[in-house]
C-alpha cells in the first residue's frame, strides 16, 4: 500500500511562486567571477563547487531544496521534475510522478527513461560511462530505476533509506539525457533548466543564456549569467568593488575581507554564515612514516583549531566533528561529546607535548624533524590554512613544505593517494550522515583519500541509514562521529564561516546555511535596474 508523501499539484506551487514576484523586473545579465578553471561542465564528474555553482541552473532535478529556506532538511525539498513522490509500505520503493511536456534544451522530450538512463550511468550500468564518479558511493543501496511509463519512475532499494531524497535534492543530483553521451556533458551540457549553456572557455568564462521555453511558466528573469575565471582572490574582489561584477564566488570572502568591501562599497550586501564546509587534514594511512598510529596521533594533537578560527576567521568559525556543528548543522557533535577526544582539549600546550612525547618514541626529536610536503589546492581558501597547518606541526617536530596543484589535478591526485600530508577543504553536498558516511569514509569510497576502512563502522552507516527514529538516528550519528575523530580517519581542524556579496540591485538571493552547493538554480533572481 503506497503512502503518499507529497501530493503537491505543481501548478499551485507555480502559482505561489510567481504571485509575489509581481513587481520583479525581467531582462539583464548575472556577472560573476569563478575563483579557478573547473576540469569540465559535468556535474555527475566533478567534486567542486566551482563546476555546481555556474551550471546548476542550466538542469534540473526530480526533487530540489526550496530556494528560499536557508536550511536544508527533508521539510524543505520541494517538487522539479517531480510533481509528486511516494514511498511503498516497507520504504522499499520510491516512485515518482514527473511533469509532463517537459523539453530538453535541443527539443527532445524527457520521460522516465532519462531518470534510468541518468542513474544507471551513476551506478556505472549499461554502455556509457563516466570518466570520473565521486557520487557512485551514494547509491550503494540502490538497486536499480525503472521508468514504469513516460512520466513514472521508480528507484528501487536493497533496504529502507529515508534520507535518498535528500541526496536527489542536491545540486549534484541534476537529471542527464539519455541522447547525449558523457564526454559532450563534459564540454557542452544540455539540460531542462532555466539557463542553456552557450560555452565554457577554460581559463577564461562560462556563458549561458536565457531558456525562452522553460516549462515554468514566466521564468527565468534573467536574460543571461556570464562567468569570467579570475583566479587572484584580490582581483576578482577590486573587480566586484568597481562593479564589473554583480557578485562573488560562494563562499570565498573571509571575515576579514567582508570589512575591506564595506569600507570600498559600502552599499554591497555581504551575508557571512556557516557553509559546511570544513578544513580537514587528509593522511595517507597507507605510505610510511603515516602508517605507524603514533605519528597520525601526534599530528591531531600538533591542532590548535581556535587558532584556525580565530586567524582566518576571526573568531567566527566552529569546532567540529565530521558533521556539521549545531544549531545550523543538524547532525554535528555537541561540544560535550568533543572534549575527551584527541586534541580537542582546551589545554593546547599539553596536547603537544603528548605528541612529542609519541615522536621521540620513534626517534624523532629536536634534532631530527620528520620532513613532510604537504599538498593542497591552489587557491586562497586552501592555502591560508595549510600555511597555518605547516606552522602548527612543527610543535611536534614535523616539518612540512607546502605543494600547491591546480583544480583539474586535485581530486585525481587526492583519489590516486598520491600524497603524504594534505589540507583539504571538504565541501558537503548535503548535510545528512548518508552523504559524509559513504562518500567519505566508507570502505573502497572513491572520495575516500586517505582510504580508512572500518567494516564495523559500516555496519553502522547502513543502520543509521535505514533508521526513521531521527533522534535514535542522531545518537548512533555521534559514535560514529566519534569513532571517526578517534582514529584520525580524516582530522577535522575547523567548519568556516565565510561570506558571499551580492550588489544591491541584485535580488531574490537565498544563502543556505549547510551547504554552499545546493542554492543555484537561480530562476527567480532578478536585477532591479
Amino acid at each position: 500500500m503506497r503512502r503518499l508523501v507529497a501530493p503537491l499539484v505543481a501548478s499551485l506551487l507555480l502559482m505561489a511562486a510567481i504571485a509575489p514576484a509581481l513587481a520583479q523586473k525581467s531582462g539583464g545579465t548575472l556577472r560573476l567571477y569563478l575563483r579557478d578553471s573547473p576540469a569540465s561542465m559535468s556535474i555527475l564528474e566533478e567534486a567542486t563547487i566551482s563546476t555546481v555553482m555556474p551550471v546548476m541552473s542550466v538542469f534540473n532535478n526530480l526533487v530540489l531544496f526550496d530556494q528560499h529556506v536557508k536550511q536544508n532538511s527533508l521539510k524543505s525539498i520541494v517538487p522539479d521534475l517531480a510533481d509528486s513522490w511516494s514511498w511503498n509500505g516497507d520504504g522499499t520503493e520510491l516512485t515518482f510522478k514527473l511533469h509532463h511536456g517537459v523539453k530538453w534544451h535541443d527539443g527532445k522530450p524527457f520521460t522516465a527513461a532519462d531518470v534510468k538512463c541518468t542513474w544507471d550511468l551513476l551506478q556505472g550500468k549499461g554502455n556509457a560511462k563516466l570518466r570520473v564518479n565521486p557520487r557512485r558511493s551514494w547509491y550503494g543501496n540502490l538497486v536499480e530505476v525503472t521508468a514504469d511509463s513516460d512520466d513514472t519512475a521508480t528507484f528501487h532499494l536493497k533496504r529502507p533509506q529515508p534520507a535518498l531524497l535528500i541526496l536527489l535534492a542536491s545540486g549534484f543530483s541534476p537529471v542527464y539525457p539519455c541522447h547525449v553521451p558523457p564526454a559532450q556533458m563534459r564540454q557542452h551540457p544540455i539540460g531542462t533548466g532555466p539557463f542553456k549553456f552557450v560555452e565554457y572557455r577554460p581559463n577564461e568564462s562560462v556563458k549561458l543564456v536565457k531558456n525562452p521555453d522553460y516549462w515554468k511558466p514566466g521564468l527565468p528573469y534573467l536574460d543571461g549569467i556570464d562567468w569570467t575565471v579570475v583566479t587572484n582572490r584580490s582581483t576578482a574582489i577590486l573587480g566586484f568593488i568597481a562593479g564589473q561584477f554583480d557578485m562573488t564566488f560562494t563562499a570565498e570572502i573571509t571575515v576579514p575581507l567582508v570589512k575591506q568591501i564595506k569600507e570600498q562599497a559600502p552599499k554591497a550586501i555581504c551575508e557571512i554564515v556557516p557553509n559546511n564546509n570544513s578544513n580537514n587534514l587528509l593522511i595517507n594511512r597507507d605510505k610510511p612514516p603515516f602508517d605507524n598510529a603514533d605519528i597520525r596521533r601526534a599530528l591531531m594533537l600538533a591542532l590548535d583549531r581556535k587558532a584556525f578560527i580565530n586567524i582566518l576567521g576571526e573568531g567566527q568559525g566552529d569546532v567540529g566533528g565530521a558533521m556539521q556543528p549545531p544549531p545550523e548543522g543538524l547532525w554535528g557533535l555537541p561540544a560535550d561529546k568533543m572534549a575527551d577526544l584527541p586534541g580537542y582539549g582546551p589545554d593546547i600546550e599539553k596536547n603537544r607535548a603528548e605528541g612529542r612525547a609519541l615522536m621521540e618514541k620513534l626517534g624523532y626529536g629536536p634534532n631530527k624533524h620528520l620532513p613532510v610536503k604537504v599538498l593542497t589546492r591552489n587557491i586562497a581558501t586552501y592555502r591560508d590554512p595549510a600555511v597555518l597547518l605547516i606552522d602548527q606541526i612543527k610543535n611536534v617536530y614535523i616539518d612540512g613544505e607546502l605543494e600547491t596543484i591546480e583544480t583539474a589535478n586535485w581530486y585525481p591526485r587526492l583519489a590516486r593517494k598520491d600524497y603524504q600530508v594534505g589540507l583539504n577543504v571538504t565541501g558537503s553536498a548535503v548535510d545528512d550522515p548518508d552523504q559524509q558516511s559513504f562518500e567519505n569514509y566508507a570502505c573502497g569510497s572513491e572520495r575516500n583519500y586517505t582510504a580508512y576502512c572500518n567494516k564495523e563502522l559500516d555496519q553502522k552507516f547502513e543502520q543509521q541509514s535505514a533508521m526513521s527514529d531521527q533522534d535514535k538516528r542522531r545518537q548512533l550519528v555521534w559514535e560514529i562521529d566519534r569513532q571517526l575523530q578517534n582514529d584520525a580517519a580524516r582530522p577535522i581542524i575547523s567548519h568556516n564561516r565565510t561570506a558571499t556579496c551580492w550588489q544591491p540591485f541584485v535580488k531574490n538571493e537565498t544563502l543556505m546555511v549547510n551547504t554552499i552547493f545546493n542554492g543555484w538554480r537561480m530562476e527567480d533572481l532578478w536585477l532591479d535596474k
